[in-house]
Parts: structure tokens; sequence; C-alpha cells
């Protein structure tokens, strides 16, 4: 069942927001704290910006991968997960001209995004939300949770998934990072 969640940035919030920096185009503006709203709550006032995304099903896997995701992915929440990424990103108009089998190609034929997110699960938990159809300014709100030993392995995989040729589609790119 697909989930609406709302990312709310402002004086409030579950997470600390440690840095908050634009990696492709504009940034956001500051906030202190972050709430994750999981519900169909009406927006938040008050707020520096609030971002919402629905989960969806994986678009551009296999069955053999989605297994293999789901055999390995960890819940978010876990009490270790004192660390977390909300990396929202817009692609370009030329990635969504695009047919299906051309996203999927670049996706893992060529970028291998999958199967670079593999090597780093389970200490990390993800979940992709949607936000392209519901008129919002980020196409995808990237949400992680991973604890403070499994921070220099975030950031490899970070680092690889931003050097692949997916990431010349990224118009847009912020990387908000948080602490409970």
């Amino acid at each position: 069942m697909p989930l609406l969640v709302s990312f709310v940035g402002g004086d409030a919030g579950t997470w600390s927001i440690e840095s908050l920096a634009p990696v492709v185009g504009e940034g956001l503006p500051a906030a202190p704290r972050l709430e994750v709203v999981e519900s169909r709550a009406a927006r938040a006032r008050g707020s520096a910006w609030e971002f919402r995304g629905v989960t969806s099903n994986e678009r551009y896997l296999t069955r053999a991968e989605r297994d293999a995701l789901r055999a390995v992915q960890q819940p978010l929440g876990r009490t270790t997960s004192t660390h977390a990424a909300l990396i929202p990103i817009t692609k370009s108009e030329a990635w969504w001209e695009l047919a299906q089998d051309e996203r999927r190609r670049i996706f893992e034929d060529t970028s291998h995004h999958l199967t670079i997110s593999l090597r780093y699960l389970p200490a990390v938990a993800r979940r992709l939300h949607h936000g392209r159809d519901l008129g919002e300014p980020f196409d995808f709100l990237t949400w992680f949770e991973y604890a403070e030993d499994d921070a220099a392995g975030f950031e490899e995989l970070v680092a690889l998934l931003r050097a692949t040729e997916e990431w010349t589609y990224v118009v847009r790119e912020v990387d908000v990072r948080l602490r409970k």
C-alpha cells in the first residue's frame, strides 16, 4: 500500500539537522530540525520547507533483483540508527523523455545502482519516495538511516552512486544529514 510521507524542516522534529548542502542546483533554507510524518495530515505550518513523497513499486527492478533487495533490506526505525540522510533529487527532462527500458538500462545495466547499493545493506536502511506525480519540486526523496559505525560506508555508497551515468541526469540535489 502506498504511503504518503512528508519531510518537514523547521524548529521541531525528531531529527537534528547537522548539515544541509546543495550538491547540484539550488539548496534549501536553513532549518534546525526535521520531522518525518507518515500520514495524509495537513501540511505543517511555520516550517522552513516541506516536501511530500509517496512510496511505490520498485520501477526498475527485475524479480531477482527485487528478491535480493528484500532478502537483506532492514526496516527503518532501528534503535541503532542514530544517523540519517534525506537526499531530495530532481532529474532532467531528458531523463523523463527516455522510455522505461532506456531508464532501466541506465539505472542498472550501466550505472549498477542496485548492485552498488546491495553492498551496503543491511547496514543502511533506505526508502524511496516519489514526488514528481504529486507536483512536488523534487522527483525523489531518498531517505537513509544507519548507525554511527556505518557512516563511512554510507559516504562511500553516496560517492559511488554520484559517479554513475544515472547521476548525469540529476539537475537538483540537496544533501541533508541528520542525527538523533
